[in-house]
């Protein structure tokens, strides 16, 4: 997946090969394989060319490894505990980079209603609403979207 990654583009198992080859010696069939075995997953997609197969990537590497923590965060018993355990192996580079991604998420939110201004109606719920949104009875507000598995 690195190699798919990276390159952002569609590949042949022979693409990669000669690419890993140039670290350590593999086989053809052993590069086929995992790429085989990452579209079984749904992890790439790919197209046939000729005798062989391009394989692009379903999801970027940043979704990916969002949905690896969203996964772990969501099945922890304790979510609050797992969070300040894990915020305390960052190093301080990883705090800021953080700080900077609650920024952005905020940044998106709408404003909160200044103090004393009348709130607005909550949304009525309807086909489109979501039955597991954090608040609302019967959801624990977690979302499950790790790709391939």
């Amino acid at each position: 997946m690195t190699r798919v990654w990276q390159w952002n583009r569609p590949v042949t198992v022979r693409e990669v090969l000669e690419d890993l080859q140039q670290e350590r010696s593999i086989a053809y069939t052993t590069v086929m394989t995992v790429m085989d075995n990452l579209h079984q997953k749904g992890w790439v997609r790919r197209e046939a060319e000729g005798r062989a197969y391009r394989y692009t990537a379903v999801s970027t590497r940043a979704a990916y490894s969002a949905a690896l923590m969203n996964e772990a965060w969501s099945t922890s018993d304790n979510p609050a505990a797992a969070l300040v355990a894990f915020f305390g192996m960052m190093s301080p580079e990883q705090r800021e980079a953080l700080r900077d991604a609650v920024r952005i998420v905020q940044h998106d939110e709408p404003e909160p209603p200044a103090a004393g201004a009348p709130e607005a109606a909550p949304p009525a719920a309807g086909p489109g609403a979501n039955p597991s949104a954090p608040g609302e009875e019967g959801g624990s507000g977690a979302r499950r979207s790790e790709p391939g598995r």
